[in-house]
C-alpha cells in the first residue's frame, strides 16, 4: 500500500453502507472545535521533572556540526506543534548545549512515535498501550550519514489516520488563530424557509468548516439544508437537515477544545503498534460501530451499543477473538445482579430465567440461554482483565439510536448471526446451517472455536479524518478527550522544566 498504511478509526451512522466500498476505506482517520481566544483553556500546571532515564546519560551521544544542530533545534521548535504535543504558545528555546539538545530531540522522538504519557499515567481502562520504542540507534546513524530531517519525517507513526489527524490540527489551529468562530444564539429549531440573524449566524459558522456554503444571506434554502446534513453526519448526529439544539450544540463547542480533542486522538494513534493484522475487528467505543477488516479493507460494518458512561465505560484494549459461544447463558456481575436484579425480586428473576447460585453474600446469578437472555444466542469470547465481550442482545430497538452508548461495558451487535458465521466459515462443522440450526431449535450452551483466531481492537476515537480532509468529531461521552489532553500538555511541559 503506496504512502502512509490504513487503519480505520470507526464508522459513522450513516456511512454504514459506505463502509464496503474502497472510497470508506479512504474515509476513516477521526473530530473538531470553536470558540475565540477568551475561551482558550489555561495552561495546565507543570509537575515535578522526570529525571532522564538512565539508559540514555549512559549511552555516548554524538557530536552535532553547527548545521546539524541548528537544523535540529529548528523542526524541534515547529515538529512539537504540529504533532499534537502543546497546545499553544511559542515553543520554549531548544536547548544550546550539545548534549542537551539531543536529549531534548530523543525525548521528542519518543513521544512522537510511541506517546507523550508515562505509565503512571494511564488509567487502568486505557489498557492500549505502547510498543517499546528506542530512539536512539536511529539518530546516531541519522547523524553519521546526516539524514536528521529524514530521520524525523519518519517518527509519526505510519497511519494515514494520524496523518489527517495531523493535517487537522494545522487547519483548526489556524481557525483558533483567525478567532474561531461565534456560537450560533440559541432560538428554536432552523429548517427550510427560516431566515433572519440565526440564519445568518448559521451560514457564517458552517463556512467556516465547510467551503461549499455561502457565508453569506439570512435564509434557509435547499442548499443550506444539504450543508446541515453533512455537518450532522460529521458531528455523528441524525442527518435531518433541521439546525436544532443539539445540532448547534456541537456547532458551538469552542474551537479551543476541538484542537485538544485532535491532539488526545493523535495520542491514541501512537498506541497502536506499527503494523497491525490485515485481518481484524474493530469497535470504535465513541461512535459505537464495529468494522470487519480483511486485507486490511473493510467488508463487514455494524451498528453496536458501547458502555455507559459513568461506570459502564468499555476499556480500550487489544485482544484475539478465539471462540463464538452458540446460546450463551449471562453469567451476571456481582454488582450488577446487587445493585440492579435482586432488588426487584424473586419472581421477577423467576420470570426472566434467572436462577440463584450459592447462598448469603456469595450468591450469584445466571441467566437461562435463549431468546430472552441477555446475551442473546451468540457471545465472541476473547481475553481480557475486564470480563467484556462481543455478544447479541434481544433489545434490537436500541440499534435504531444515533446515541447508544448503553451497556455495562460490553458490546452488542446488531447482526451477530452474519458475524459468526463469517468467522466460522473455515470450521467445517459449523456450517452456515449448522449455526442457524443451533440457535432456532436448541438452547443447549456449545463452544464453537475458530480455526482462524482474530484480533479485536476496542478504540476510543473521537475525532477522524474523512477521504475529503475533513475532520469528523464524536461526543467525549467518557471525558477521556480532556483528560489525555491535558496529560500531554503536562509531561510535554514537564520535559522541558527538567533539561
Amino acid at each position: 500500500m503506496a504512502g502512509k498504511m490504513m487503519i480505520h478509526a470507526g464508522i459513522g451512522l450513516t456511512a454504514l453502507s459506505l463502509a464496503l466500498s474502497a472510497a470508506s476505506a479512504q474515509q476513516l482517520l477521526l473530530p473538531p472545535d470553536i470558540v475565540p481566544e477568551d475561551t482558550t483553556p489555561a495552561a495546565p500546571p507543570v509537575q515535578q521533572a522526570v529525571p532522564v532515564p538512565p539508559t540514555l546519560t549512559a549511552r555516548p551521544l554524538p557530536r552535532l556540526s553547527a548545521q546539524q544542530a541548528a537544523l535540529l533545534a529548528q523542526l524541534l521548535g515547529q515538529d512539537s506543534h504540529e504533532q499534537g504535543l502543546r497546545f499553544s504558545g511559542k515553543a520554549p528555546p531548544a536547548p544550546a548545549d550539545n548534549d542537551a539538545l539531543i536529549r531534548a530531540a530523543l525525548d521528542h522522538a519518543h513521544a512522537v512515535r510511541a506517546g507523550r504519557l508515562e505509565p503512571s499515567d494511564f488509567q487502568e481502562d486505557w489498557a492500549l498501550r505502547p510498543q517499546p520504542f528506542d530512539p536512539y540507534p536511529g539518530f546516531v546513524r541519522a547523524v553519521r550519514e546526516d539524514r536528521i530531517a529524514q530521520w524525523f519525517a519518519n517518527l509519526p507513526p505510519p497511519w494515514a489516520g494520524y496523518e489527517g489527524l495531523r493535517k487537522g490540527l494545522a487547519t483548526y489551529r489556524r481557525i483558533a488563530a483567525n478567532g474561531g468562530w461565534k456560537a450560533i444564539p440559541s432560538g428554536p429549531d432552523m429548517g427550510l424557509g427560516a431566515s433572519g440573524p440565526r440564519v445568518a449566524a448559521l451560514r457564517q459558522r458552517l463556512a467556516i468548516e465547510d467551503s461549499a456554503v455561502s457565508a453569506s444571506g439570512d435564509r434557509f434554502d435547499a442548499a443550506l439544508r444539504s450543508v446541515v446534513q453533512r455537518a450532522q453526519r460529521r458531528y455523528g448526529l441524525n442527518p435531518t437537515g433541521i439546525a436544532s439544539t443539539q445540532t448547534l450544540a456541537a456547532l458551538n463547542v469552542p474551537v479551543a477544545r476541538r484542537v485538544r480533542q485532535i491532539m488526545a486522538n493523535m495520542e491514541r494513534w501512537r498506541w497502536l503498534p506499527g503494523q497491525l493484522p490485515t485481518d481484524r475487528i474493530q469497535v470504535n467505543i465513541a461512535a459505537a460501530v464495529m468494522t470487519v477488516f480483511e486485507g486490511d479493507q473493510p467488508v463487514m460494518s455494524m451498528k453496536a451499543v458501547t458502555g455507559k458512561p459513568d461506570g459502564g465505560e468499555t476499556p480500550m484494549l487489544r485482544s484475539t477473538i478465539h471462540s463464538v459461544v452458540l446460546n450463551p447463558p449471562w453469567n451476571v456481575p456481582t454488582g450488577i445482579a446487587n445493585r440492579e436484579l435482586f432488588p426487584k425480586g424473586m419472581g421477577y428473576l423467576k420470570a426472566n430465567g434467572f436462577r440463584v447460585i450459592g447462598e448469603g453474600p456469595n450468591r450469584r446469578l445466571q441467566q437461562a440461554s435463549g431468546d430472552t437472555s441477555a446475551l442473546g444466542r451468540f457471545k465472541f469470547d476473547f481475553d481480557n482483565p475486564f470480563a467484556v465481550y462481543l455478544h447479541d442482545t434481544p433489545a434490537k430497538g436500541g440499534f435504531s439510536r444515533f446515541d447508544r452508548l448503553a451497556s455495562h461495558g460490553c458490546i452488542r451487535l446488531e447482526k451477530p448471526n452474519a458475524l459468526a458465521k463469517r468467522l466460522l466459515r473455515d470450521v467445517p462443522e459449523w456450517s452456515e446451517e449448522a449455526i442457524d440450526k443451533q440457535v432456532t431449535t436448541s438452547t443447549k450452551t456449545v463452544r464453537a472455536r475458530l480455526n482462524t483466531p482474530v484480533e479485536v481492537y476496542l478504540l476510543y476515537w473521537t475525532a477522524f479524518a474523512s477521504g475529503n480532509g475533513q475532520i469528523s468529531f464524536r461526543d467525549d461521552p467518557y471525558g477521556w478527550d480532556e483528560k489525555l489532553a491535558d496529560k500531554i500538555e503536562n509531561r510535554s511541559a514537564v520535559q522541558v522544566a527538567s533539561r
